[in-house]
């Protein structure tokens, strides 16, 4: 299953891998150098198709958990003073995204949005210290009904030239489902209250809208 985002591309990979293999048989004798050449756009197409990937994953609803947004690596676990939204202290939890994951991005808890912004930027490496307040970003706050405002923060990459959200003010969502598409290569970030228990380690994988990355001490 591929996500919304990629139709277009897959369709227009499709059409120049197809005319690009029928060029080469038709222009090319060499049997093996024909071969050889036909696999450069088939791979090309296959690296495609993976990055658009839409795995279905079951999340079980947990009002006082927080789960992983996005398939990934944790590579930031620390308190951080949040200067956009809450301005004030924070536990950050980043997870990092490679080209080859999952980019489906899902909401970490149910509930309210209560804030969406979009902020145009950089494109810095996404494990750069900056990233999260320099690189073009959005910034999403869900209002959940057990644990209060949960922040988080998709980041494009050095690659990353889109970030799709689907979040709007106002909308109630459900913690798992599709909340947008970070296109070739992003960061994630996620801030959390102080006193909220981390489950995660710094380095450690984690599935997005399966992996429970924080919860609440007193569920």
């Amino acid at each position: 299953m591929f996500h919304k985002e990629g139709f277009k591309i897959i369709l227009f990979t499709t059409i120049i891998v197809v005319g690009s293999i029928l060029t080469i048989d038709y222009f090319v004798d060499n049997t093996t150098l024909s071969k050889i050449l036909m696999l450069i756009p088939v791979v090309f197409f296959v690296l495609i198709l993976q990055f658009f990937r839409n795995p279905k994953r079951r999340t079980i609803i947990n009002h006082n958990q927080i789960i992983a947004p996005a398939d990934g690596k944790v590579v930031v676990i620390e308190e951080v003073e949040e200067k956009e939204y809450f301005k004030d202290k924070r536990r950050q939890i980043s997870i990092f995204m490679s080209p080859i994951n999952v980019h489906v991005t899902r909401y970490p808890i149910s509930g309210e949005i209560a804030y969406s912004k979009y902020h145009p930027g950089k494109y810095l490496v996404a494990w750069h210290p900056k990233s999260s307040e320099e690189n073009e970003r959005t910034t999403i706050v869900v209002k959940s009904p057990k644990l209060g405002d949960i922040l988080y923060r998709q980041i494009a990459g050095a690659l990353a030239k889109r970030i799709v959200n689907y979040a709007k003010k106002g909308q109630l969502v459900a913690q798992g489902t599709d909340a947008g598409f970070i296109k070739f290569g992003s960061r994630i970030d996620i801030f959390v209250p102080l006193d909220m228990q981390i489950n995660v380690e710094l380095n450690q994988k984690v599935k997005g809208g399966v992996t429970v990355i924080a919860e609440g001490k007193n569920g």
